[in-house]
């Protein structure tokens, strides 16, 4: 059931991110939209399209949940394979994404204080955009 969900979690969400299917959707509006003087801008004319938009939308957060879910644990595998592979890296850090938000947030202020940088992020945000863009 796994692999079946995966394999059509994917290729759901790689159809769903083409513009054809932006230009279905688009086009399923259009023709709401114009069928509501037939249909006399009725209770139930109005309700197909609520009902029709509110599953498609329910749907989609599970597919695009899956889909990110997978993507975040491949990046995540890669980033450990890097600090496992570079001699100078700390393997420590292998794994540090199942930390709370406080520990990671307690690692990352010990990094920058290791760095020099006693002013939170936004000194190391600053100081990057700055080197950045004399790069250039």
């Amino acid at each position: 059931m796994n692999k079946f969900f995966t394999r059509w979690s994917s290729a759901i969400s790689a159809a769903m991110g083409r513009p054809v299917a932006f230009a279905i959707a688009l086009g399923t509006i259009i023709v709401w939209g114009v069928s509501g003087p037939v249909f006399g801008w009725s209770d139930t004319w109005q309700l197909i399209i609520n009902t029709g938009t509110t599953i498609v939308t329910f749907l989609m957060v599970f597919l695009i949940q899956n889909s990110q879910n997978r993507d975040a644990s491949a990046m995540q595998a890669k980033l450990d394979e890097l600090l496992r592979a570079l001699d100078k890296a700390r393997e420590g850090f292998v794994g540090i994404e199942h930390l709370t938000d406080e520990e990671i947030t307690a690692l990352r202020d010990a990094l920058e204080h290791e760095c020099g940088l006693r002013d939170g992020k936004q000194a190391t945000t600053e100081d990057t955009v700055d080197h950045l863009l004399k790069r250039t």
